[in-house]
């Protein structure tokens, strides 16, 4: 499934609450955010408008292997696709 090109930080941000993940810090312009379902994992979100590519792929690979389903899945469930 394709990446959508035009996500920023703050965007993907509010859409990875779907999987319970919060602000748990920022740190210059990057944020982390912490879930405790599945077991407690961490994703840092760079405040970038657009996030590259390979960053969003990078962040999107790294949820769908903390819950253990497919990257596909994923981005159906973020992005409605």
């Amino acid at each position: 499934m394709k990446l959508p090109r035009d996500v920023s930080g703050e965007d993907l941000v509010k859409r990875l609450k779907v999987f319970g993940y919060e602000s748990t810090r920022q740190a210059g312009s990057h944020l982390r955010l912490t879930t405790t379902q599945g077991g407690e994992h961490h994703v840092t979100i760079p405040r970038h408008d657009p996030l590259k590519l390979g960053t969003l792929s990078g962040i999107l690979n790294d949820v769908a292997e903390h819950f253990e389903i497919g990257r596909d899945e994923v981005i159906d469930r973020l992005f409605g696709r």
